[in-house]
C-alpha cells in the first residue's frame, strides 16, 4: 500500500493507495499532522511506501516523522517524471502541477489534455499527444481575489466563496460574488477556447479544491475529478520506486 501526503497552502491531504485504487483520503489542519499519520498506519498497517509533496518550504520533521513508520520518497525536482518535461524553468515548476502533469500522461495517454486545478491559485496545465509537458497558466484563485477586493479597497467586505442565482449582483454582495465566480468561469471557458484552438480533440480536466463551483458552469465539455492530484501523487511514488 502506498501513502501519498499533499501539503498544501492551507491543509494536509492523506490518501491511501493499493496499486492505482484509491482507499481513502482526508485533510486536516498542519497542527493534526501526527495524530493523522498515526491513525493511518493503524488503519493501514500494509502501508510500506510514503511520498511526501510540499507547494512551499517543507519542514524536515514531517518527512523524519513519517520514516519512522515507513520508507519515504520527498516529491522534489530531482525526482522522476514519466513525460518529456519543456518548461523553461523546471525547477521553479511546482510539485502539485508536476503531479497533475503526471495524472495526465497516465490516464489520458498519448492524447492532448489540459488540466484545470481550481484551488488558491488556479493552474492551467498541459500534456500534449506526444506525451510532452509544455507548459499551462497560473492565476489568482477565488478566494484570493475575495481578499483581493476587501485589502485594496476601502469599503468592500470580505466574503465567502458562494452561488450565484443571476450573472447580474443586484447588491454590493452578489455583485461581488458575481465578479469573482462568474469572472472566474468566463476566464476558464476563455483559456479552454485558446487551447482547443491550438490542440485538436483536446480533453480537459477540472480539480481541485473549488472545483464545484465551476463543472456545471463552464460551456466547455470537461472532466471533473477532485481527486486527480492525490492519483498524480501515487503514479509519482509507483515510477519512482524503479
Amino acid at each position: 500500500m502506498n501513502l501519498v501526503i499533499d501539503i498544501g497552502n492551507t491543509l494536509i491531504k492523506y490518501a491511501v493507495f493499493e496499486n492505482s485504487t484509491l482507499l481513502f483520503d482526508q485533510a486536516s489542519e498542519s497542527k493534526l499532522f501526527l495524530s493523522k499519520v498515526k491513525e493511518l498506519f493503524e488503519q493501514f498497517p500494509k502501508i510500506n511506501q510514503a511520498l511526501i509533496s510540499s507547494v512551499g518550504k517543507l519542514e524536515h520533521k514531517e518527512s523524519d516523522l513519517l520514516s519512522l513508520f515507513c520508507k519515504v520518497h520527498v516529491l522534489s525536482h530531482d525526482s522522476k517524471v514519466p513525460f518529456k518535461n519543456s518548461y523553461a524553468t523546471p525547477h521553479t515548476l511546482g510539485m502539485d502541477r508536476v503531479a497533475l502533469a503526471t495524472a495526465a500522461f497516465y490516464k489520458n495517454p498519448r492524447k492532448n489534455t489540459l488540466v484545470v486545478d481550481a484551488g488558491t491559485c488556479i493552474t492551467y496545465d498541459m500534456i500534449n499527444d506526444s506525451g510532452e509537458y509544455v507548459g499551462g497558466a497560473i492565476s489568482p484563485g477565488i478566494r484570493m481575489r475575495y481578499k483581493a477586493m476587501n485589502n485594496q479597497t476601502a469599503a468592500l467586505p470580505l466574503l465567502e466563496p458562494d452561488e450565484i442565482l443571476d450573472f447580474i449582483g443586484n447588491s454590493t454582495e452578489t455583485s461581488m460574488h458575481s465578479g469573482v465566480i462568474n469572472g472566474v468561469s468566463q476566464e476558464i471557458d476563455g483559456v479552454i477556447d485558446q487551447y482547443r484552438s491550438r490542440f485538436q480533440d483536446l480533453t480537459v480536466i477540472l480539480t481541485g479544491g473549488d472545483f464545484h463551483f465551476f463543472a456545471k458552469r463552464l460551456k466547455n465539455t470537461i472532466f471533473a475529478n477532485s481527486k486527480f492530484l492525490l492519483e498524480g501523487l501515487n503514479y509519482l511514488l509507483e515510477y519512482n520506486k524503479r
